[in-house]
């Protein structure tokens, strides 16, 4: 029964979205879409939604805003989520912040909000708003949401968290709040933050809420005894005939579209409450309109009345069978605005209405390159393909763009109803010089803060409309130009016509695989470096970088490359100093008078368009003089971390243990086994296997259980004494380290662990420690956060039997895929125990 369903709910989806695969396809609305889009052509309010992360936003009320109330609504989220997990591929850090950039534009397309961003990095939890806003640089973020509020001009705005609950929850929720309060109460001054107000003006939003809800009260109990007279509420549930779906399942698709982060979510139909807390401006007396009192008709352009006399009409007589027919009269509004004296609506409404012109018209517009990618001044070619799907009068005067020419017309070409036109770009030097590449990653940061030279992109989800094709047209002898961007797309056997981006990639660009090389003694290693050609037929030379100190052999080697995308792997020997030493090596191609220092990293995921990333190519090399004593390493994967690679850089055979593969007679071959972060949270076979496991130790082996959250577990009885997990955890990666047991063979055998092996950590030293433990565990470590009572849970150690049990929350998972030494030095010990 389940099958059906679920092809009725992507069929649905589908015509929903109205895209193709990737959102770079033309978009292709029906009918009642049209007319969705024609009602909100006739709203002129504006709402902004304010939280911290992607997925904190409440999809119910972005849609509700959007769908319902008309109202031009976006989502101000702080950061673009880095420091969060994936649970759909291994990408962490700034390529997990692109993955959650487009998985939000991606809900954002379903839900029908916009998508706005401040430079601030998630640098992971942080415990109060002082830490955050300390390490965000809260004055130049400050500066980043009041030219958000500037530039959109919302009239409402609405926070996900409460700025008064300083220290209660994550210090990114609560400092969203904080700031969001404090550009409420400085937008309208044009004195701060002077670059912005001189740009997009003062503006002084009429009202500001809070998104409360039971949860912040601590049960429904409590929230239904409160008092509400300072709450406005609002039904979220209606059903949307022209859309064919109720909010709850907009607001259902659209949270579903955060799939790195597991947040599928089902569809609600009936009745929902959303409750709003007055924090600034008048209570509206209608306490379920949010927009009383404020101007959202036509009237608010300085001569838009009878503009909205002519669109008024389109809605209330509008054709589902042939909207073509309401052209002229949206050409005649699109005239007249144009009109009108510059404003901010009124280039807000001239996009709209060009576009639903476009869509009443069935009118297709494409630019389609003939490669998926060029090199800066490269030879491409572009098709452009235009077809006029209505009985329409129009003509095709020119096609023009900045990064490609085209022939020049001498008289406009007719596009007569339902017939294809095509034309061919007559240059083939691409002019655009600037790689694709995501451009908050295209210079170094703080840990804290995103570094973006160019204002005008501050604030933005991507770049938008990198290359441009403008069709200057006519349509019953009025002019219009419409714009489009040069995508690439190819047919799949499977998928069928696959849009992706058009890219400019350099001319070559080098990878290292390994991202973090470990030198457990001073012998040489064989470094592969590989070259990728971005053009066909290059030759140039290659050398690899290394840090001071360390040695490479040869200095320079050649290569030739006949085809765009064949790849040439050269080997070059690097042998560290003898001393403990760490650094970056870096290859550098040479082709011509070119010199490329950049990786390609792809993202491809079927949620989202293909993305393009070009970091630095580098690899970091760590010479730690480590001993270590054991051989073979067993490997029970949970959520998924890169610890067995980390292992078998420093000589460890590692084998990943299946959880029906877990018996005393294939266990007992290793030396230890580890078992992988939230292990006990994902694997629900452990909570059958644990007696093995306990069985193993006793028998003599080492068992180290990384961190799991204390929600969610498969099984308590995970090790073979009592413990008891908390939420504690330590995010300063720099709090100082107490040596509790200094005589423990795990701080002494085979190396000596000092306070300077905790120098040099990342994101923080641990999460989810336990706060109860039998006293058969030994706490090896004291440490904690600014201002809190010291915490001993973060490494545990117990004998059971001939063996150790071992539990420890520290972030290994984080530490030796960064190449963190004394990490490596403390894991080493855990794995010799007993040994």
């Amino acid at each position: 029964m389940n099958k059906p369903i679920k092809k009725l709910k992507l069929v649905l989806l589908l015509l929903f979205v109205s895209v193709g695969t990737f959102s770079q396809s033309p978009k292709k609305p029906t009918a009642s879409e049209i007319y969705h889009k024609v009602q909100k052509l006739n709203f002129l309010g504006s709402a902004l939604y304010v939280a911290a992360h992607p997925d904190d936003e409440n999809t119910r009320l972005i849609s509700f805003l959007s769908n319902d109330i008309k109202a031009r609504t976006a989502y101000l989220s702080m950061t673009r989520g880095d420091g969060g997990q994936n649970l759909i591929g291994p990408e962490l850090s700034e390529q997990l912040g692109v993955i959650r950039t487009q998985e939000l534009l991606a809900a954002r397309r379903i839900d029908g909000g916009q998508q706005f961003f401040t430079r601030a990095n998630d640098f992971g939890y942080s415990k109060h708003p002082d830490e955050t806003l300390e390490i965000w640089n809260k004055d130049e973020i400050l500066a980043d949401v009041v030219r958000t509020i500037r530039k959109f001009k919302p009239d409402v705005i609405i926070n996900r968290f409460d700025h008064r609950t300083a220290g209660s929850t994550h210090g990114h929720h609560t400092s969203s709040a904080i700031l969001s309060v404090a550009a409420f109460d400085i937008v309208n001054d044009a004195s701060k933050y002077t670059e912005s107000a001189e740009k997009y003006g003062a503006w002084q939003p009429k009202r500001q809420f809070f998104n409360t809800s039971w949860w912040f009260y601590g049960s429904q109990e409590n929230f239904d005894k409160a008092d509400k007279s300072n709450l406005v509420e609002v039904e979220t549930g209606n059903f949307y005939p022209s859309l064919g779906f109720s909010n709850g399942e907009i607001a259902a698709l659209s949270r579903s579209m955060h799939k790195s982060q597991g947040f599928g979510s089902s569809g609600s139909r009936g009745s929902e409450t959303e409750y709003l807390e007055l924090l600034s401006g008048i209570m509206p007396k209608n306490k379920s309109d949010l927009f009383e009192g404020i101007n959202t008709t036509w009237s608010r352009l300085d001569g838009g009345e009878a503009i909205g006399e002519i669109l008024q009409l389109v809605e209330r007589n509008f054709n589902f069978k042939d909207p073509s027919v309401h052209v002229p009269d949206l050409m005649k509004a699109y005239l007249a605005l144009q009109k009108l004296p510059e404003s901010f609506w009124k280039k807000v409404k001239m996009e709209e209405l060009n576009q639903i012109i476009a869509d009443c018209a069935g009118l297709f517009l494409e630019a389609v390159a003939h490669s998926v990618s060029v090199a800066p001044k490269g030879e491409v070619s572009v098709t452009i393909e235009a077809v006029n799907r209505s009985n329409i009068s129009m003509s095709l005067g020119s096609v023009t763009s900045p990064v490609i020419g085209f022939p020049s017309f001498l008289i406009p070409t007719p596009l007569q109803p339902n017939e294809k036109y095509n034309l061919q770009s007559t240059e083939y030097s691409f002019s655009a010089g600037n790689f694709s590449s995501p451009y908050w990653l295209k210079e170094e940061g703080t840990i804290g803060m995103y570094k973006v030279t160019d204002k005008d992109l501050i604030g933005l989800p991507e770049v938008q409309h990198p290359f441009p094709v403008y069709f200057n047209m006519s349509i019953d002898g009025k002019g219009i130009t419409f714009e489009r961007n040069i995508i690439y797309k190819y047919n799949d056997p499977v998928k069928g016509e696959v849009y992706q981006p058009f890219d400019v990639l350099p001319v070559a660009t080098s990878s290292i695989a390994e991202k973090v090389i470990i030198f457990s003694n001073s012998k040489t290693k064989e470094i592969p470096v590989i070259v990728t050609a971005g053009n066909d037929n290059i030759s140039g030379s290659v050398s690899l970088q290394v840090p001071d100190g360390w040695t490479v052999s040869p200095q320079e080697q050649s290569i030739t490359l006949s085809a765009k995308g064949a790849t040439q792997t050269l080997l070059f020997s690097v042998t560290p100093p003898q001393e403990q030493s760490e650094g970056y090596i870096k290859p550098l191609v040479q082709i011509g008078d070119q010199f490329c220092d950049r990786e390609l990293i792809v993202l491809n995921y079927d949620h989202i368009p293909l993305q393009n990333l070009l970091p630095p190519s580098q690899a970091k090399v760590v010479h730690i003089p480590i001993a270590k004593k054991g051989e073979d390493i067993g490997y029970i994967d949970g959520a998924g971390d890169a610890i067995p690679e980390s292992l078998k850089q420093i000589g460890y055979q590692v084998t990943t243990i299946q959880p029906d593969e877990i018996s005393m007679d294939y266990l007992k071959k290793f030396d230890a086994i580890v078992v992988g972060i939230r292990a006990y949270n994902t694997v629900s076979e452990l909570a059958f296997k644990q007696t093995i496991l306990n069985e193993y130790v006793n028998q003599g082996g080492t068992l180290i259980v990384q961190y799991n959250t204390s929600r969610g577990l498969v099984t308590e009885q995970f090790a073979p004494y009592s413990l008891q997990l908390s939420r504690d955890r330590v995010t300063d990666e720099n709090a100082e380290i107490k040596l509790l047991a200094a005589d423990h063979p795990v701080l002494n055998t085979p190396n000596k662990i000092t306070s300077a092996d905790f120098s040099g950590w990342v994101q923080e030293r641990g999460l989810y420690f336990p706060d109860t433990w039998d006293d058969a565990f030994t706490p090896i470590l004291g440490m904690h956060d600014l201002d809190e009572p010291e915490k001993q849970g973060s490494l545990l150690v117990a004998p059971y039997g001939k063996g150790y049990y071992v539990y420890t929350g520290l972030s290994f998972f984080r530490e030796l895929p960064a190449g963190v030494a004394g990490a490596y030095r403390l894991f080493a010990n855990l794995l010799s125990l007993g040994n």
